[in-house]
């Protein structure tokens, strides 16, 4: 030690007592940072607490020990706790919208983990059980810290959903004519030869190729697989293919994996993916469906960090990164796209007890609402940055469809609760009937398309939802509005009846136009394909239901057989790529929503009302059905 060493010039320790002032003061200044080096380790060792009791009284060190563990304990307790809480993007990522409430609600999710966490659901030694408010808390004994409150996990009541339900979810089956359930049955058969062939040649693809018999992946969902899989669940299930939906099932819960990293279209996995697996949770109530439905949800939340809270178009399902399509004009976000995510994601906060996924939608109203509408209408692309819109092109059909479609089914789903998506609706549809409905010279009504106060002419096969869609508003209007949208659904229907009847195939367009001497059909070549498009189908099941007309079967037969007789080819159903001629070319492509959609529509054409009745369901735009909320469904005692 220096202490020991031989200072030069000096005798030895003996004679330190003669050190100079200098040599005085460094081994002064020494001797005190050793000392002070002994006494801290004592006191800021981890486990010290035995040296503490030589030095401090026995109260203050029953203390500071009882405060270490505390500590130790509430660090351990809190890593379990994070993982029970539902996973959302960090606060760091949050757009600057958020609202003022978000620092409250995280607060509200940390002390609500904080009572699920650890033994505190056991009653402390010497504490007594007292039930207050159908809670029972437990009370400590005098002079005993307080127990923490518990919360159970949220839990969705499923069992209370199915009893809410006012119909069967398959129906009744009574009272049928012969005829129409052998038209069901042949529905059926194809919807069993359409997934039998891709099972057999591109299970686990997203897509069957008939004719080379092989299986498509495209690049619309960021490398998720198995699209026909999960449109097709709920359809074979209704269908009562019970084979068939216990191997889409298996699929599922063996080869469905979420971990991908590719471009996805943002619009497309909701709702053909979380609509399609909400909806067969729904109907069977099984835990896998819904535990994907939730998993794939969260992957979707990151496009919604823009300034304005619209999400963009497009995000990778592995890093989050989000942007708008290369071909929106100037990195806009679209109407149809945006605007069609309330139904799925109503489900996933109903489903998860996670109020962020109804945050996001509701947050799009907000910005929907303080934008202003052009002529009362809703133009196509809004920007993700300033939420201004970026062009004024209006259209029903692509680019625009769905968003009506889920303003009104928004209000329905609410068991017409909803005031503020049945005013957005009614304002928009009469905004469409002032400036885009019109009669053709030969009588027939359509919807043309607006291009900066310009009309364009033409219906696009898309837009042909909109009968239904309107029907189904009527049926809830009252009076003379009530009569004059009805007949408004009619016609639009009878006129998408028309772009099939006058075709050779009696398929309909991808497009029509009502210019130049012709009405709906067609004018150009690149509008004349049919892909197994469901829209006109569904307006002729919705239009059956809500007024029993005959003609509406007879034109759903109409299109059956010119399925079987044009789109039908050895392993399943292909597009064609000429509706105006006898011998069509096929397109080699069978498409998901041809099975989520179209069959099933055709199905329910040809069903009782009460299968997926109109008042216990509505339809997300993929034709997946997600219940009308009856009830407060969250488990009984739940906050």
């Amino acid at each position: 030690m220096v202490l020991l060493r031989k200072l030069p010039g000096m005798p030895g320790w003996p004679a330190a007592l003669g050190l100079r002032l200098p040599q005085k003061f460094l081994f002064l200044l020494f001797l005190s940072g050793l000392l002070t080096l002994c006494f801290g380790a004592l006191f800021l060792l981890p486990d010290s607490s035995r040296f503490k009791r030589l030095f401090l009284p026995r109260r203050a060190t029953a203390s500071a020990s009882s405060s270490s563990s505390a500590s130790s304990s509430s660090a351990s307790s809190s890593s379990t706790r994070d993982t029970d809480l539902p996973r959302s993007p960090p606060a760091a990522a949050e757009p600057r919208h958020a609202s003022p409430a978000a620092p409250r609600r995280l607060r509200e999710k940390l002390r609500t983990a904080a009572r699920m966490a650890g033994p505190a659901a056991r009653t402390a030694p010497g504490s007594r059980q007292q039930v207050q408010g159908g809670e029972s808390r437990a009370q400590p004994a005098s002079g005993a810290p307080p127990a923490r409150e518990t919360r159970a996990p949220f839990r969705f009541d499923y069992e209370r959903f199915r009893r809410s339900l006012r119909h069967p979810v398959r129906g009744g089956r009574s009272g049928e004519d012969p005829e129409t359930r052998a038209r069901r049955m042949k529905i059926k058969e194809m919807m069993k030869f359409a997934w039998d062939n891709y099972k057999q040649y591109a299970l686990g693809k997203n897509e069957l190729r008939p004719l080379t018999k092989n299986g498509h992946i495209g690049n619309m969902f960021g490398g998720l697989r198995g699209a026909t899989v999960i449109d097709a669940l709920d359809t074979l299930y209704i269908m009562e293919l019970e084979e068939e939906f216990q191997e889409a099932k298996q699929w599922v819960e063996k080869s469905f994996d979420l971990n991908v990293n590719g471009e996805a279209s943002l619009f497309e996995v909701n709702i053909r993916y979380i609509g399609g697996l909400l909806a067969t949770y729904y109907l069977t109530g099984e835990e896998v469906f819904k535990s994907k439905a939730l998993e794939l949800g969260e992957k979707l939340l990151p496009a919604f960090n823009t300034p304005t809270g619209i999400p963009r178009g497009v995000i990778n399902l592995g890093s989050g990164m989000s942007w708008s399509w290369g071909w929106a004009s100037a990195g806009s976000s679209i109407l149809a796209e945006f605007g069609t995510l309330h139904l799925e994601f109503l489900h996933l906060s109903q489903l998860s007890g996670n109020p962020v996924f109804a945050e996001k939608v509701m947050n799009i109203r907000k910005v929907l609402s303080r934008v202003e509408k052009p002529q009362g209408l809703y133009p196509n692309f809004l920007s993700p940055v300033t939420g201004s819109w970026v062009q004024h092109h209006v259209s029903i059909g692509g680019l625009g469809d769905s968003f009506y479609e889920y303003l009104i089914k928004s209000w329905l789903m609410s068991d017409k609760k909803d005031s503020e998506a049945k005013k957005m609706y009614d304002d928009a549809l009469e905004a469409i009937e002032k400036h885009l409905v019109k009669k053709s010279a030969g009588g027939l009504t359509y919807i043309a398309e607006w291009r900066g106060g310009i009309l364009d002419h033409k219906m696009g096969h898309l837009a042909c939802f909109s009968g239904g869609m309107i029907a189904l508003g009527a049926e809830h209007s009252t009076g003379e509005r009530r009569q004059r949208h009805m007949e408004l659904a009619a016609e639009i229907t009878s006129t998408c009846h028309e772009s099939y009847t006058r075709s050779d195939t009696k398929l309909g367009p991808e497009a029509f136009r009502f210019d130049a001497g012709s009405e709906a059909t067609a004018t150009r070549l690149s509008e004349r394909y049919y892909i197994l498009r469901p829209e006109v189908v569904e307006s002729y099941m919705y239009l059956w239901r809500l007024t029993h007309q005959p003609k509406y079967r007879h034109w759903g037969w109409e299109v059956v057989q010119a399925l079987e007789k044009h789109c039908r080819v050895e392993a399943g159903f292909s597009g064609i790529r000429d509706v105006y001629t006898t011998t069509p070319t096929h397109d080699n492509m069978q498409q998901s929503f041809f099975l989520a959609e179209t069959l099933k529509y055709l199905y329910l054409l040809f069903c009782e009302d009460d299968v997926l009745s109109l008042e216990d369901w509505v339809f997300n735009t993929e034709a997946h059905p997600l219940p009308i909320n009856h009830t407060d469904l969250r488990a009984a005692g739940q906050p």
